[in-house]
């Protein structure tokens, strides 16, 4: 997929599905699948770093979880986030980062929020690097916004989240990440806009969604409510290490060789 085929699901028909991916073993999975494209997003700093918010990814960490997932993945929208405070440095810190995401494997970036860097959005663009836009809860916010909570539901905040969008999309960007605010405004957000709008936690009416791998396999923690569970991770996860050592402790792993290894001078003597 390639950033000229956002555009085709503009129209009626299949929607885009993108899913995150941190390091090379799951993204080689995700390469295999249908999944249209990879985000190598900042909740890294939490799935598999172990930090309570995205607050802890850098820059560095970025690129280097992109080139994991880069030498994986072919074929496939790479997308790689831009950190906290990465855009707020002034364009020189920005464009420096953008260079160390394209160069670990990045296609494109993902920005959160607009207000202070839209000039730093648009040179981006400018510069031949596709930008993702992202609207509504935006990690990276957390602390401002008070916490993990659905946005725009009343109609101040709703008209901001439009008027935004409909700004991203006059920048330059190649499509939009809406983040948990409520289906009628995520609807209304996708019929005003000519770039197609991504779903997390929006409902039904956007133009694809993207979920974080480790909540759709069940491997990491407590989901948020919007995400479906498509695997059990954790219990088969716990299970096959169970199995694994409990045939540890009896003796039954590992078991014994069918064929008669080669003598040896240590060889035990058979019983």
């Amino acid at each position: 997929m390639k950033i000229t085929d956002f555009y085709n699901y503009r129209k009626p028909g299949p929607k885009i599905s993108m899913i995150t991916a941190y390091d090379y073993t799951l993204a080689s999975i995700a390469a295999g699948s249908g999944v249209d494209c990879v985000l190598v997003g900042d909740s890294l700093a939490m799935v598999m770093h172990g930090h309570p918010s995205t607050l802890a990814a850098t820059p560095e960490l970025m690129a280097l979880h992109t080139a994991a997932v880069a030498r994986a993945v072919k074929g496939k929208l790479i997308v790689g986030d831009m950190p906290f405070l990465s855009v707020r440095k002034g364009l020189g810190p920005a464009m420096e980062t953008v260079e160390a995401l394209a160069r670990a494997g990045a296609q494109a970036v993902k920005i959160e929020g607009l207000d202070g860097h839209g000039d730093i959005i648009a040179h981006i663009v400018q510069s031949d690097m596709p930008v993702m836009g992202h609207l509504g809860l935006t990690p990276q916010s957390l602390n401002r916004l008070g916490g993990y909570k659905t946005q725009g539901r009343d109609q101040a905040s709703a008209e901001k989240l439009v008027e935004q969008a409909l700004e991203l999309e006059r920048l330059g960007c190649f499509a939009l990440v809406l983040e948990c605010v409520p289906e009628a405004l995520a609807a209304r957000i996708t019929q005003l806009l000519k770039i197609p709008v991504i779903g997390i936690g929006a409902g039904r009416h956007t133009d694809g969604q993207v979920l974080v791998m480790q909540d759709m396999l069940g491997l990491y923690g407590e989901p948020p409510s919007f995400v479906k569970q498509y695997l059990e991770g954790r219990r088969l996860v716990t299970e096959a290490l169970n199995a694994f050592d409990l045939e540890v402790k009896e003796g039954a792993f590992p078991a014994k060789p069918k064929k008669a290894a080669a003598e040896s001078p240590y060889a035990l003597a058979e019983k």
